[in-house]
């Protein structure tokens, strides 16, 4: 069978080799913007109209062929010719396929470049708005948990070792804090994708009266580029998004390595529901938190991603090269596993019990209460830095002899300093908990406050991104 020639082989007295097709190819992932392509193109079409570029007849007849191109890749009708080396190439052949001759008026004044560059902000555009959405969903269930926990005695750690005792809620709400700078960052990114570089034409601008404007109302962006260099090379965009993406991810992480460290038979602090854990082939015995070991997992390729795109940009010059081909998979795949990974974890979150008996009995273990204790004698009037040294003392007192804070006497106690007094004997969990009264900290009285200004919050989200 004949090769198609192709659409830009006029000055070419070869045919392309059959590797080099294969290995320029991009339409095996570039034809997910089959829809941004095609609204672009019904766009330009449109505008080369208004504009008495091309004949209104010229132009109603472009647009019917492209949405019927529409119609079909939909409908999983659509043959995607491997001859077409891209997306735009593709849908341009169909179209002569279709209308004939006609076809060749839709790229007036338009290049490749600039079209790759809107259709990939269209789609990015498209994507942060559900990255947006599950961020959401993903907060409104940390604040529900923390709601559900908000009296919920829980074991809090430096350097993995026992520190001091929280409120449950306090730990859920931190990830929220982590998830509403995840929300900010997306939010603010999706302004600098919204500037439409069609246009541009290949580096130059077009050489036709383009009204660009009308172009960027047809297609729902707020601004338009300011200069066509810059417009038909810059990714930032892209980087912005596995930026943004990589970090989310990040914050994924440590929640997966928790719920991992908190379901183990070590601490003992959560159990995950049958649905959202796994066995394994061998030992009847285990339930395996595969969920979390994944989404731990593949943060790995979303912060791989990242550093793909800063290394492909790094060193291009001026304007379109075909390096920035490489721009797409990476980011595709970002915007894929972030959106999957925020809604396992989601549903991961609902389908974990605390063992709240076990969990406030660890909260006081390995002498979580010494600062308290020191922080005791210090409002007794005795210098921070000696009452630290004298709970120390009684800390190595009680390890020596195996025994806890709650077994000491109040004899015992002023052993170590006459200051202490019958109070000492009430110092439990919640007492500590209630001690850190203050903005920021875990007290109850807090963590009522911070729920609430979490849930006012998201209400002001929900709306900026609608």
């Amino acid at each position: 069978m004949k090769k198609k020639k192709k659409l830009w082989s006029g000055a070419f007295q070869l045919a392309t080799n059959a590797d080099v097709e294969t290995f320029t190819s991009s339409l095996s992932f570039d034809k997910a913007l089959f829809q941004e392509d095609i609204s672009c193109s019904i766009a330009h079409a449109n505008m080369l109209n208004k504009q008495k570029i091309i004949p209104q007849d010229k132009a109603k007849k472009i647009i019917d062929g492209l949405q019927i191109i529409l119609l079909k890749i939909e409908q999983g009708s659509f043959e995607f010719n491997t001859d077409n080396e891209d997306i735009h190439m593709s849908i341009e052949s169909s179209l002569f396929e279709l209308i004939g001759d006609d076809a060749g008026y839709l790229h007036t004044g338009r290049s490749r470049n600039d079209l790759i560059a809107t259709d990939l902000r269209i789609y990015s555009r498209v994507a942060t708005k559900e990255i947006l959405n599950q961020l959401i969903a993903f907060r409104e269930t940390l604040v529900e948990l923390a709601t559900q926990e908000r009296l919920t005695i829980f074991p809090g750690y430096t350097h993995m070792q026992n520190a001091q005792p929280i409120l449950l809620a306090h730990h859920f709400l931190a990830y929220e804090e982590m998830m509403k700078r995840d929300t900010d960052r997306f939010i603010e990114l999706t302004n600098r994708i919204n500037i439409m570089p069609l246009g541009s034409g290949a580096l130059a601008g077009s050489g036709y009266d383009f009204d660009r404007p009308y172009l960027a109302k047809q297609l729902n962006f707020d601004k338009i580029s300011k200069n066509s260099m810059d417009a038909v090379s810059d990714r930032d965009f892209v980087f912005d998004i596995n930026s943004a993406s990589a970090i989310c991810m990040v914050h994924l992480s440590r929640l997966a390595e928790e719920i991992i460290l908190w379901a183990s038979s070590e601490f003992n602090l959560i159990s995950i529901h049958d649905d959202f854990a796994t066995g394994s082939s061998i030992m009847p015995q285990k339930k395996n938190p595969d969920v979390a070991e994944l989404v731990r997992g593949k943060s790995a390729r979303v912060i791989g991603n990242l550093m793909q795109i800063l290394t492909l940009l790094k060193g291009l010059p001026l304007t379109y090269n075909r390096d920035l081909q490489e721009d797409k998979e990476s980011l595709f795949d970002s915007i894929d596993t972030i959106i999957n990974c925020l809604s396992i974890t989601n549903g991961l979150l609902n389908s974990i019990t605390i063992n709240k008996i076990h969990a406030e009995k660890l909260a006081v273990q390995g002498y979580a209460l010494a600062t308290d204790i020191a922080d005791y004698l210090t409002k007794k009037g005795v210098p921070f830095r000696k009452s630290h040294e004298i709970v120390g003392k009684i800390v190595l007192h009680c390890s020596n002899n195996n025994i806890q804070f709650s077994e000491l006497s109040l004899e015992e106690y002023k052993n170590f300093n006459i200051n202490f007094e019958s109070d000492i004997l009430n110092l439990d969990a919640l007492t500590s908990i209630n001690n850190r009264d203050l903005p920021g900290g875990t007290a109850v009285n807090q963590i009522e406050l911070s729920i609430r200004e979490a849930s006012h919050q998201l209400k002001q989200d929900i709306q900026k991104i609608k």
